[in-house]
Formats: structure tokens, sequence, C-alpha cells
């Protein structure tokens, strides 16, 4: 896979727009995604693309609506408007189940099970050898956990158990729910160390956080609040075009020019 292009993004009148570097298809395209839920607004019309072998990180406070967009992205979220393609594909298509894997914030693997087991039971749905069990224990570094049950591990432990299952059967994108929440600041790091490792394989990595810093490493950077998309573009962009010394005070620069509009 090639690796993919940089788009810059600024954003102009509270409108994001976008300046191409090449024509390169994105993994991920979104055009004026509108959602509802229980009558209100949670996403109320975001355009971007992410573009291939990258990482991009999708940052807001709590409530921001970023679980509400990366269930769009993955194709089990109801939209009232726009239109969401993945691989070039409709998400939610049948074709895109075994192309994204899709880890939630919650720990999705049987905590009465070892490590190995858990993956295995996987491994034979996906129908995948049991090779790349051994593969993806070694991949999070878990090897010398393989045998332990998931219910005794810590939080990170079991983050990485399920990151793990969806590297199985090799997606091409994974989309990772605040994979890093309560994780101490050297497992955040390690869990970081991984996800880059894997874009260095030929993945593209779609990351939600709320630790605004977690993400000065990435290729681009969404910033999310209240369902609008403040920026989109990488974090030294985003730090030269704010003048901001780190991004949680890009992050306020931004809402601030907003309000002030």
């Amino acid at each position: 896979m090639r690796p993919g292009v940089t788009f810059s993004v600024i954003v102009v009148s509270g409108r994001v727009s976008q300046v191409r570097g090449t024509t390169s298809a994105p993994v991920i395209d979104v055009r004026e995604l509108r959602v509802v839920r229980g009558g209100n607004v949670v996403l109320p019309g975001l355009s971007f693309d992410v573009p291939m072998q990258t990482v991009t990180a999708l940052l807001g406070p709590s409530g921001s609506g970023k679980t509400t967009l990366m269930r769009a992205i993955v194709g089990v979220q109801r939209l009232a408007g726009g239109a969401v393609h993945v691989l070039g594909e409709e998400a939610g298509s049948p074709s895109l189940r075994p192309r994204v894997g899709y880890v939630t914030q919650a720990p999705s693997v049987y905590g009465d099970l070892t490590v190995q087991e858990n993956l295995r039971y996987f491994a034979r749905i996906l129908r995948v050898s049991r090779d790349r069990v051994s593969a993806v224990i070694e991949a999070v570094e878990l090897t010398a956990f393989s045998g332990r049950l998931v219910n005794t591990l810590s939080g990170g432990q079991r983050a990485r158990v399920s990151l793990a299952s969806a590297l199985l059967n090799e997606p091409p994108l994974l989309v990772l729910d605040e994979p890093t929440v309560g994780l101490d600041p050297l497992l955040r790091v390690h869990l970081w160390d991984i996800f880059h490792n894997l874009v260095a394989s030929g993945s593209t990595l779609f990351v939600s956080s709320h630790v605004l810093e977690e993400a000065a490493s990435c290729d681009r950077v969404l910033l999310l609040r209240d369902g609008e998309l403040l920026a989109s573009e990488s974090p030294d962009g985003l730090l030269g075009r704010t003048g901001a010394d780190d991004l949680d005070g890009a992050f306020l620069r931004l809402v601030e020019e907003r309000e002030a509009a």
C-alpha cells in the first residue's frame, strides 16, 4: 500500500476548507454528515476525508459527538443526511465487514477465557489461520500473558486484547474509540507506538481521544466540539496557524474565534 498524502485544511468563517495535495482516493470520505438522536442534532453537517496509511486523531471533549461519528463511519449509526464512504463503498456495506476493524471503549473480549483462547475463538469466526493468533499477540506485546485469563489483566492489557482481536484478519482500516481512556501516561505512549507500527505496516487508523496532546505525532488532527468540526489538519499546521504552544491551547483559541465570529 502506498503512503497516504497529506491534506492541508484551514477554517474559514467556521467552515472547513480543504486543499488537496493529490487526487488519491481517501480511505474515509464524509460529506455533509448529519445525525439526529432523540430529537437533538448531534452532528449538523460534517465534511472531511482521511488519506490512506495515516493516523488521524479525532479529538474533543466528552459529549462532542466523537462516538456518534465513529458509529457512522463503521455503518451502525442512522444518518439524517449526507453520506459516508469507506474504502470506496457506502459505510455499513456487508463487503466492508472484514475490511474494517472497530474497537469500542469497552473491551469486547471474554473475561473468563485466556488471551489466547479469546483470539482463537475470534480467529475461527473470521476464518483466519491460527498463525495469526500468535502474530497479533506478539504485535500488541502480550506474549507473556497469552495464557492468562482476561479478567485478571489490567485495563491497558485488556484494551490490547481487544485491539489484537480487531487485527486478526489484517483490516486496512482500524477505527478505535477512546482506546487509551483511563490508562496511565506510560501505557498511552505504549499503545500509540503500536498504532504507528500498524500504519508502517500498511494500515490506516482513525482514533478518538479526549486527550489532545496524544495526537501530537499524528498525521492529521480533527477537532470536534458540540458536533462541529473546528479544524482538520496536521498538528504542526494547527499550532502554526493558531500560534499556540500546544494542542490544548490551539483548541481554546479556535473555540474563542468561533464564539467571537
